[in-house]
């Protein structure tokens, strides 16, 4: 038998491959489960979006292999959106990388920037892939933590107290997921002050920036910022387009070309019918933005009042697919969502997940139809 990698020591199969196999086996045997688990939109792409990449399927170049760097009508619409809904002013032709989902641009800036025994700071409670692919490349983890005393913002004090000696990536990540905290326009310069004088490289990932959120902001935005900070964002959530694996990242032309050499190393370009979606959805008019969070506004409500039946406490000022939750004191957030899924055949998220701090907290996803939300609290009837 061939031995797998060492690396593989270090990381295990992601939580949601794990449980949702273990939910499609309760399906499986006839159990009516309501999956609230996981961050998949549920609605459809915009209708223009699918005739965009209908239309491109008899196109010259629809088959053939694809620029590394995507077509340039691609990236001139990611540099006309970043200016016209965060006024950021990017060079199409070398600040802007299109990406198959932001997922795989952490990978990618992680293997461009990290040598082992690199230090990398992420946020507890954050996205675990952020640890996952720091230790495949053998890198080492440095958590900060997050709080709901400080807003789920970093506390600086504490950052400074750490040793940040070969960190060399900061990971943040605004909106926050899982919690559904904005960053404040402070928080982001602080973040930049931070990263210039300690030489660390700063990446915001942003895929949930439209989705209940009034305020959109970049950390691009902050005076100075792309001497020293990346950008990630997605259409997965904001267009209903994540099986589309559709990302970006965006920064100074330096940065962007460490990360051309490896991505340009691993695929041979995206999908040319997809791209063509990808520039119809980056130019639709802020109605289409409207009309989503009319959606989820609704199901967020409902999400509340099913929160509400596990005596369950949460943020309206949230913003993002998912409602962070606490629950009461002396409870563990496994034995809840487990005791939901076992009882009430609901899946939802413990907050452990995410990091020692989601201790005592769950997260509800809002891609499910009202109809389904209020079923589920049906059942604590």
């Amino acid at each position: 038998m061939i031995q797998p990698a060492k690396r593989l020591d270090t990381v295990q199969e992601y939580y949601f491959s794990k449980k949702l196999r273990e939910v499609r086996g309760l399906v499986a045997v006839g159990k009516p489960i309501i999956n609230m688990g996981i961050g998949s939109p549920d609605l459809q792409p915009p209708t223009k979006v699918l005739e965009a990449i209908q239309g491109s399927l008899n196109d010259v170049s629809a088959h053939k292999y694809q620029s590394y760097q995507g077509l340039p009508e691609l990236r001139n619409a990611i540099a006309t959106f970043y200016k016209n809904k965060f006024s950021v002013e990017t060079n199409s032709e070398n600040e802007i990388l299109p990406l198959m989902g932001s997922k795989e641009g952490i990978m990618h800036i992680s293997m461009a920037f990290l040598n082992e025994g690199d230090k990398v700071l992420i946020p507890n409670p954050g996205y675990p892939t952020y640890t996952s692919v720091t230790k495949l490349v053998g890198a080492e983890p440095l958590f900060y933590n997050l709080s709901a005393s400080d807003n789920w913002q970093p506390n600086f004090e504490e950052l400074a107290q750490q040793d940040l000696s070969n960190v060399k990536i900061m990971w943040v990540n605004y909106p926050h997921m899982p919690t559904g905290t904005n960053a404040t326009f402070k928080t982001f310069e602080k973040l930049i002050a931070f990263g210039k004088k300690h030489h660390i490289l700063i990446i915001n990932d942003n895929p949930y920036s439209f989705i209940l959120n009034e305020n959109p902001i970049s950390i691009l935005q902050v005076e100075g910022a792309k001497d020293i900070a990346l950008e990630l964002n997605s259409l997965s959530k904001t267009f209903n387009m994540a099986g589309w694996r559709v990302g970006m990242v965006l920064g100074n032309s330096t940065y962007i070309n460490e990360i051309l050499k490896v991505k340009s190393n691993m695929d041979s370009g995206m999908f040319y019918g997809i791209q063509k979606g990808a520039i119809e959805a980056l130019q639709l008019s802020d109605a289409w933005f409207t009309a989503q969070n009319k959606i989820y506004t609704e199901r967020r409500k409902l999400i509340w009042e099913l929160a509400d039946k596990l005596n369950a406490v949460y943020d309206k000022n949230s913003t993002g697919l998912f409602v962070w939750a606490k629950i009461p004191e002396g409870k563990k957030s496994e034995e809840v969502t487990d005791a939901v899924l076992y009882e009430k055949d609901i899946f939802i998220t413990p907050g452990t997940i995410f990091g020692s701090q989601g201790e005592g907290y769950i997260r509800f996803s809002l891609c499910v139809t009202s109809e389904v939300i209020k079923e589920a609290i049906s059942r604590f009837s």
